[in-house]
C-alpha cells in the first residue's frame, strides 16, 4: 500500500482498549479490500504488558500483531504517562501520522492524545464525551484532558453527545456511532467458551455470580474490603461467586487473613472465557464501567458498587443499578434479584454491532476528501 495514503495511528495500551479497537481495525481492513485509501499503524503502548492482560485478547479477538510496541511497562500514573508521551513522540517524529485515534479512558489514551496534538497531529476519540463527574477516578481526568484536545468525537450515547455540547463542542465534530465494545461482544457470542474451572467447580448457568472489584474506594483498605467480601458472600445465599482478581485487588486480598468459602478467586480471564461467565451468571457485582455495557446487552442483572457512572444509559435503559460503596446496600439489592424483581432492561440506540463500520466510513470521509 502506498506510503502517500493517510496513516491512522490506532492506539491501544490496556485491556479495555483491545475489544474497542478490534471492530475498527476489521472495518478499515474491509474497506481497504474494497479500495479504501486509509492505512493504519497499530501502536501498543505496553501499559498492560502480561499475556493475561494483553496477549490473550489479541489472539482471541483476531487483532493483528502491533506495528509498534512502546513497551512502557509498569510504573505510577505519572511515570507511565511520561514514558508513553516520550516514546510516542519519538515515533511521530520518525514517521508522522495523519491522525491519532484513541479509545476509552486509560492512561495511554490521554498520553498519546497530548503527544499528538503537541506535534500538530489531530486526534479522534472513540468513546468521547462520557463523564462520571467523579474527579477521584483517574479515568475521569483522562477523559476530561483527552476531550479537551480532541478534534473528532465518536460517541456511544446521546448522554455523551449532551456532555460534549455543554462543553462547547461543535456539532460537526460529534459523530454518534454506537459502541464498538458491543460490536466485539456480538461478533463473538457464538465463540464464547467456559473456562477450565467451570466443570471442576460444578458451575451451572444461573447458579453463580461474577464479581470484579478494583476501584480504590472498594479494595485499597483491607478492613473495608474484607467487609465488602463478607457482605457479598452472605448476600448471594450460598451460591459461588467467581472473582477474577485484578492485580490491584490481589495486593489487598493477599493481606487478608482469609476469605469466604464461596468466593472463588481466579486469575484475570481471557475475553471469551470471561464473557461466557458473565453471560451465564445469575448476576454480576462490579465496580467497573465496561462490564455494565456487556451485561446490559446480555440481559444480565448488574449491581455496580459505585455512587456514579459514566455510562448512565446502562442504568436508565439497561440492567445496571448503582448500589453505592456501602457493603450494607448489597443485601437488599440481592434480595430483589432473588425475588425476581430486577428490571429487564433494553439495548441502547446503535448498540447493534456496526459501530466500527460507521467509524471507518467517517474516517474515510474526513481523511480522504
Amino acid at each position: 500500500m502506498s506510503t502517500d495514503l493517510p496513516l491512522i495511528d490506532v492506539i491501544a495500551g490496556a485491556r479495555p482498549n483491545f475489544m474497542k479497537i478490534a471492530p475498527i481495525l476489521r472495518a478499515i481492513g474491509a474497506r481497504q479490500a474494497g479500495g479504501s485509501r486509509l492505512r493504519t499503524r497499530l501502536v501498543h503502548t505496553g501499559q498492560h504488558y502480561d499475556a493475561r492482560m494483553s496477549g490473550d485478547f489479541f489472539e482471541q479477538l483476531g487483532i493483528p500483531e502491533p506495528d509498534v510496541n512502546l513497551e512502557v511497562g509498569s510504573g505510577t500514573q505519572a511515570e507511565q504517562t511520561a514514558a508513553i508521551m516520550t516514546r510516542y513522540e519519538r515515533l511521530l517524529l520518525g514517521q508522522r501520522s495523519a491522525l491519532c485515534l484513541v479509545v476509552g479512558d486509560v492512561t495511554s489514551t490521554m498520553a498519546c492524545a497530548i503527544a499528538a496534538q503537541k506535534l500538530g497531529v489531530p486526534v479522534a476519540h472513540v468513546e468521547g464525551g462520557i463523564r462520571s463527574g467523579d474527579w477521584t477516578m483517574p479515568e475521569e481526568i483522562n477523559r476530561l484532558v483527552t476531550d479537551a484536545i480532541t478534534n473528532w468525537f465518536f460517541t456511544t450515547s446521546e448522554a455523551a453527545n449532551a456532555n460534549l455540547r455543554r462543553a462547547g463542542v461543535a456539532e460537526r465534530a460529534i459523530h454518534f456511532v454506537g459502541n464498538t465494545m458491543i460490536d466485539t461482544l456480538l461478533a463473538n457470542l457464538d465463540r464464547l467458551r467456559p473456562p477450565p474451572f467451570w466443570a471442576e467447580q460444578g458451575l451451572v448457568p444461573g447458579g453463580y455470580f461474577v464479581a470484579t472489584l478494583h476501584r480504590p474506594a472498594n479494595v485499597d483498605d483491607a478492613q473495608g474490603f474484607a467487609r465488602l467480601l463478607r457482605a457479598l458472600a452472605d448476600g448471594v445465599r450460598g451460591l459461588p461467586v467467581v472473582f477474577p482478581v485484578h492485580p490491584r485487588t490481589a495486593r489487598t486480598l493477599a493481606a487478608l487473613p482469609g476469605r469466604p468459602a464461596n468466593v472463588l478467586v481466579v486469575e484475570p480471564q481471557p475475553y471469551l472465557e470471561f464473557n461466557w461467565l458473565v453471560r451465564h451468571a445469575k448476576g454480576v457485582i462490579t465496580d467497573s464501567g465496561g462490564i455494565t455495557e456487556e451485561t446490559t446487552v446480555l440481559g444480565v442483572p448488574c449491581l455496580t458498587l459505585r455512587d456514579t457512572t459514566e455510562r448512565p444509559e446502562t442504568v436508565a435503559i439497561g440492567t445496571n443499578e448503582l448500589i453505592g460503596t456501602d457493603p450494607a446496600a448489597l443485601q437488599p439489592a440481592l434480595d430483589r434479584l432473588f425475588a425476581g424483581r430486577w428490571k429487564r432492561g433494553a439495548v441502547p440506540e446503535l448498540w447493534d454491532g456496526r459501530s466500527g463500520e460507521r467509524i471507518a466510513a467517517i474516517l474515510e470521509q474526513l481523511l480522504c476528501r
